[in-house]
């Protein structure tokens, strides 16, 4: 069998090195759009009443409690109440009147205040108030920098979904994803786009008129390895966000694809073909020394470490079809443990923050949906109802998964909970969007 003929269950796992990149797509430097398509059965009902803002009387530098309403809302776990129906606006605890909530069935609400301290030095007060017990939940303070406000109003809903849910708050991670411009000439444009989670504040990374594909986030968020095609022969890249600067840390004879970071961060899991197969291979990115983990006649593909760091989850398809299989991250490795059984297809594993779940790629009714898998178990449950969902990654609180999929002939983004309960689009205002990577949280 060829290996292009071998290759077509990849492409649908979004692995195949050109097949895939046909797929890729996106308008470059486009906003993303947030669309609740389902939720809980009660999002909790609130009110986020507009900052009060002290400034000698200019107008406030950024909308504070609008983007907390935005964030709040877009989770599919609240219900804000909009600012019309609001009967009062307070912004400090000694103004709130609690009734004029409870007639508005609000469960809870938010107020503050934000302070110039000094040119573009500002002091953030917020409190939430339980409204049936006219309790204060919580309060805080903040200092920011002007230009952090809006990393300042992620981190409030963060702390305010944490404190309703139990879960931590993801308003403060990024999300990158690849795009792809076609021009009038039929020329195209490969991007790597870096984003808030909210699909705002977005900054291309790379730039190329080659495919570039298979972004990575390294554990501590600084850094992304991705694949670029540039010269039509595949690398891997790894660069670091803050300067720009990247290495190239894969350049092997054959195929370089599907980079992932170790636990640590001086690792790649990768798939090599430098002995003429798709193997599974890891990298230490300071020594450069490389080890071969798979001796196969299958394809082996698309790795992810677990949460450890001690074993490596992959898609091969040696039992016939492509299906996930587990082996230690460091050689000798005596036999691959296979992890699914359940249906003809699984592919493009990702871990779970807390290790104890994978998402994968997986084919029910001849469609291909977002599922997870027990890897102890092996017990599968679909997520997903599109018709072609892949290359899932969860956030990192584990509580959602972004993804890709085709809607209206195009490509767009998607976020389900890890019940599946909670389904969101989150689409391009313009063009399309693919490969979509949650980053992990950010760290000092």
């Amino acid at each position: 069998m060829s290996l292009s003929m071998r290759c077509k269950w990849w492409s649908v796992g979004h692995a195949a090195l050109v097949l895939a990149a046909l797929l890729i797509g996106a308008a470059a430097n486009a906003q993303l759009r947030i669309e609740i398509r389902s939720g809980v059965e009660r999002p909790i009902p609130m009110a986020i009443v507009p900052f009060g803002f002290n400034g000698g009387g200019a107008p406030a530098p950024f909308d504070l409690a609008g983007l907390v309403t935005a964030d709040l809302g877009n989770s599919g776990r609240f219900d804000p109440i909009p600012e019309s129906d609001m009967l009062s606006r307070p912004t400090r605890p000694a103004d709130i009147n609690f009734n004029d909530w409870q007639i508005l069935d609000v469960d809870v609400v938010l107020i503050g205040e934000l302070t110039e301290d000094a040119p573009d030095r500002y002091t953030i007060v917020f409190q939430l108030f339980d409204v049936l017990r006219g309790e204060q939940l919580l309060g805080f303070r903040l200092s920011t920098a002007r230009a952090d406000l809006r990393a300042a109003g992620h981190q409030i809903a963060d702390i305010v979904y944490e404190e309703l849910t139990g879960i931590p708050g993801v308003f403060s991670t990024s999300i990158a994803y690849v795009n792809e411009t076609r021009n009038p000439d039929g020329s195209q444009r490969f991007r790597l786009i870096v984003a808030d989670s909210d699909g705002e504040n977005s900054r291309v990374i790379a730039d190329s008129p080659d495919p570039l594909m298979s972004p990575a986030w390294s554990p501590d968020g600084r850094r992304i390895a991705y694949v670029s095609f540039e010269g039509e022969n595949s690398a891997v890249y790894v660069q670091t966000l803050r300067t720009g600067t990247r290495d190239r840390v894969s350049a092997r004879e054959g195929v370089n694809s599907a980079p992932a970071f170790s636990p640590d961060g001086r690792r790649l899991a990768l798939t090599l073909s430098r002995d003429g197969n798709l193997d599974i291979y890891t990298i230490d990115l300071a020594t450069q020394v490389s080890r071969r983990l798979t001796q196969s006649s299958s394809i082996d593909t698309e790795p992810t470490w677990s949460e450890d760091g001690e074993s490596i989850y992959f898609t091969s398809d040696r039992a016939g079809g492509p299906q996930i299989y587990r082996i230690p991250s460091v050689p000798p490795v005596d036999r691959a443990e296979r992890v699914t059984f359940e249906g003809s297809y699984n592919a493009r594993p990702r871990v779970s923050p807390d290790g104890d779940s994978l998402a994968v790629v997986h084919r029910n009714q001849d469609n291909y949906r977002i599922a997870t898998v027990d890897p102890d178990t092996g017990l599968v449950q679909v997520l997903t109802n599109g018709r072609l969902d892949e290359s899932p990654s969860f956030a990192p609180n584990g509580a959602q998964i972004i993804y890709a999929t085709r809607e209206g002939g195009r490509g767009v983004l998607a976020s389900v909970s890890s019940d599946g309960r909670i389904r969101r689009q989150i689409a391009s205002v313009a063009g399309d969007v693919r490969e979509p990577v949650w980053s992990p949280y950010p760290r000092p």
